[in-house]
């Protein structure tokens, strides 16, 4: 392997990444924005003491209108609060620009060991602080200490504080509710991490190896005292993620060839594989029992890093709660995307007006000035759903919605997809070689990337160890909400296997209503959803078990929800494969007991079998409303 060609990818990938982690834009990136920032707002910063003693550094932005009192708008990160300096201002403060019209006081702070900020950095630390009292610690205590220090010392604040924040800073709003401060009137956990086996870096047990690598090369890179900026990367030599890490090769070698065990949290990840103690510690979810500010849920359709987590949270939430206290929103979007300036399209899907600029004005503004101005606002429905397919929004009292008509697909023989289980025998196979594993988008990428959660899937539907099953032509406009229940019948001839399901939309080949070709539609297969289980997960994701050879065996999974309108002219698409590379690792397909060890050796070519007979039916199962 290429060791230059290694180092050299991780660096383009990372600055990639920081750029879209990162909260301050460059300061040429929008003049007018930043110039009104400065002249509206005076910058301070506090080093903040928690009960412990540890210090966090935390800058504060107060308009210069001393008119009114305002609340707090808080945002804690790991991904750093720059730029540091009293004179030295961000050019975005709030979610939108018409945050910082409204008016508030914007704070923004290093977490615990981060950056700027004293103490230990512990990666989903567990929550555990109140079980042991005193003066332990963890991140909902810090919150709290922050919040008090805040409303106390923080001229012109009208004592209440609202908190936002995407991906990891959401999973930092999440845990502000827990034994939450009386003065945190409202939070939005955006993207919020909720379990980290299952959002972010494992799928069902496969593991998603861009992310990972990429991620932890530089926020898991130890270093001593305070410091301002990230750690340096390595220079780009190819942006050809698919050939980098078919090279890499088995997940041992990135110990043994580049982060050399000096990657904590990696070490600790890959000593982990299964849903063990380890990571059932790390699960908020179970925290989440008792919330008393106001909360909305946010979540895009076609986030790749974690779709996972906002749903979660939000069913936990909604279960454990006041019903009338917990809403969802989910729109077409990217992670992050509903905070960005244009949401009309993500890759290759196009929705016809701008969601992000609706959801920013429409949703999130009236809902902090209600929890926090106290200002009258429509009320909020318990679930705000874009519905992909029609480009429509919609309110629903439950998600997912309690009526409907439950719908039953049988995979069958000769590329069929019905409601009628095959009366005879029968089976299809394919060819999974690790060798040349079916790529997750026809695009060249690093491997961490997002126009392919809608991109055209004809690109698999084409290969030989894809699997494509196909429903009739919809003849009235059918629409799916909730999740697919996936169960398949499966075999192979060696002793672990991965299986990805994806759900597509096949549009017709002529448009409608000029019966014309359409050349940039036309017989287009737009990825609706995808789910992937490691096999040996398939009965527990604590107690991983191999396959017994060519036996026929049940697995079953769910793809994550989706609220799509499958239109009349178009038909439903189901693939099968057991490889969606290099965004998920590839199996090895011999079992061993941790894939994180697996040597060159144990990666073999496997016959995989899908059943779908009257004794054997795989199905797919799913919801339809009106």
């Amino acid at each position: 392997m290429n060791k230059k060609t290694l180092l050299g990818f991780i660096v383009v990938c990372y600055s990639l990444m920081l750029s879209a982690f990162a909260h301050a834009a460059a300061p040429n990136e929008n003049d007018k924005r930043a110039e009104y920032i400065r002249s509206h707002y005076a910058k301070y910063e506090y080093q903040i003491p928690m009960r412990d003693g540890v210090k966090l550094f935390t800058s504060v932005y107060i308009p210069y209108d001393k008119s009114t009192k305002y609340p707090i708008m808080m945002q804690r990160t790991p991904y750093r609060v720059a730029p540091y300096g009293a004179d030295k201002y961000k050019t975005k403060l709030g979610p939108s620009e018409i945050f910082e019209k409204e008016g508030f006081i914007f704070v923004f702070q290093d977490v615990r060991g981060k950056f700027m900020s004293e103490g230990e950095y512990v990666n989903m630390r567990p929550q555990n602080a109140g079980d042991k009292g005193g003066d332990a610690v963890d991140d909902a205590t810090d919150t709290y200490d922050t919040i008090d220090w805040l409303v106390n010392n923080v001229p012109n604040n009208n004592g209440k504080v609202g908190m936002w924040g995407t991906s990891y800073p959401g999973y930092y709003t999440s845990v502000a509710a827990i034994n939450s401060h009386k003065a945190l009137k409202a939070i939005s956990p955006q993207a919020p991490i909720a379990n980290w086996f299952y959002d972010d870096f494992h799928r069902n047990g496969a593991f998603s190896t861009p992310m990972a690598f990429i991620f932890f090369d530089t926020f898991d890179k130890q270093r001593g005292g305070q410091f301002a900026y990230w750690p340096e990367g390595m220079k780009s030599t190819t942006p050809d993620g698919y050939e980098f890490f078919r090279k890499l090769g088995p997940l041992s070698n990135v110990n043994k060839n580049y982060f050399k065990g000096e990657r904590p949290f990696w070490n600790e990840l890959t000593e982990h594989p299964n849903y063990d103690e380890y990571w059932q510690a790390r699960n908020l979810l179970p925290h989440l029992t008792n919330v008393k500010p106001a909360t909305l849920v946010v979540g895009g359709w076609y986030d790749t890093e974690d779709l996972y987590g906002p749903l979660a949270t939000y069913q936990t939430m909604s279960k454990k709660n006041k019903k009338d206290n917990i809403h969802l929103v989910m729109g077409p979007w990217y992670h992050g995307q509903w905070n960005a300036k244009d949401g009309s399209k993500m890759g290759e899907a196009q929705f016809g007006f701008n969601t992000s600029e609706w959801f920013q004005e429409r949703v999130l503004l009236p809902f902090f000035k209600h929890n926090l101005k106290g200002e009258k606002a429509q009320p909020l429905a318990t679930a705000t759903m874009f519905e992909t397919g029609a480009n429509r929004w919609r309110e629903f009292d439950t998600w997912p919605p309690k009526q409907g008509k439950d719908v039953v697909l049988y995979l069958g023989a000769d590329e069929t997809l019905s409601e009628s289980k095959e009366a005879k025998g029968g089976s299809s196979d394919y060819i999974s070689d690790p060798n040349k594993p079916v790529p997750h988008s026809d695009k060249v990428s690093r491997g961490w990337d997002r126009p392919y959660m809608a991109e055209d899937q004809r690109f698999t539907a084409r290969r030989t160890d894809v699997l494509v099953f196909n429903g009739e032509v919809a003849t009235e406009d059918q629409t799916i909400a909730g999740a697919i229940d996936i169960n398949l019948w499966v075999s192979t001839d060696q002793s672990a296997a991965d299986f990805v399901v994806k759900l597509v939309d096949v549009f017709p080949g002529l448009d409608e209503s000029t019966n014309k070709v359409d050349k940039e539609t036309g017989n287009r297969h737009e990825l609706v959803r995808w789910g992937i289980i490691r096999g040996r997960y398939r009965n527990s994701m604590s107690t991983p078990e191999p396959f017994e050879p060519n036996k026929p065996t049940l697995v079953t999974f769910e793809l994550y929800d989706v609220l799509h309108t499958i239109k009349r002219g178009h038909r439903l698409q189901v693939q099968v494969q057991s490889s969606m590379f290099p965004f998920m690792d590839m199996n090895p397909q011999k079992y061993v007991d941790n894939i994180f060890n697996a040597t060159e050796d144990d990666f073999v070519k496997a016959l995989h079998k899908v059943y779908h007979s009257e004794q054997y039916p795989s199905s797919i199962h799913f919801k339809v409303i009106d």
